[in-house]
């Protein structure tokens, strides 16, 4: 068994209590103003800010340190074409036959449908695809561990970059996906675990007249808090 070798851990830095407080309460107000996007607008977006989210992505906790993820960025309005059109015929299939009734009486306030034109009008696709295994050097298969939980940190480090960098996104999961191994040619050992619809929010957009619960709806503290 190889055994780790260990260093310093030289990258933290510590705060004052109070610097702690404005840095914790900054953010979580920044993040209270995002929102998911689905009217996007066709203004580029440099690809060094793209690729300086994708690397805090990166730095997400994973299983055993396997990082089983991968990131297809895609800008090619062909691609993107095929990829709606793929996603549609999916979401059309849910819509129609399906969805129960209770998951599109769930959907309904959000005014989603099978048309998904955000698909080809934002400038950036990200393709997240969930390792299952690796493939060692000589083919052999590597296991993968706690795979779902790490690709759905790093996608949420993801949005969470993305957002604070000055962009919106949207969250897409037409089912089943496998037609985006197909398009963008990815081998079988990835499985594709969300669509991530990146950009500008169109000058005209409309998001859903929606909240989010309170804290004490969702967090329940045991012990003593400081």
């Amino acid at each position: 068994m190889m055994i780790p070798g260990f260093r310093p851990f030289e990258e933290y830095e510590e705060y004052p209590v109070d610097e702690m407080r404005r840095r914790a309460a900054e953010f979580a107000a920044d993040m209270r103003r995002r929102r998911t996007v689905r009217h996007f607008s066709e203004r580029a977006v440099p690809r060094e800010i793209i690729d300086d989210c994708l690397l805090a992505a990166g730095r997400a906790p994973n299983g055993a340190n396997r990082q089983p993820w991968h990131f297809v960025v895609v800008t090619d309005p062909d691609v993107k074409r095929l990829i709606r059109e793929g996603a549609e015929k999916e979401e059309k299939e849910f819509y129609e036959r399906r969805a129960p009734r209770e998951w599109l009486e769930a959907l309904a306030p959000l005014g989603t449908n099978e048309h998904k034109p955000f698909l080809e009008a934002a400038p950036y696709l990200i393709a997240i695809f969930a390792e299952s295994y690796l493939v060692g050097p000589n083919g052999e298969k590597l296991k993968n561990y706690y795979v779902s939980e790490s690709v759905g940190i790093a996608t949420g480090f993801l949005v969470a970059a993305l957002h604070h960098a000055g962009l919106a996104s949207l969250t897409h999961t037409p089912s089943p996906m496998g037609f985006l191994n197909e398009i963008l040619g990815r081998p079988e050992n990835e499985r594709p675990f969300l669509l991530l619809v990146v950009g500008y929010p169109a000058e005209d957009a409309l998001v859903p007249d929606i909240g989010k619960k309170e804290l004490s709806e969702f967090v329940t503290y045991v012990g003593n808090a400081g």
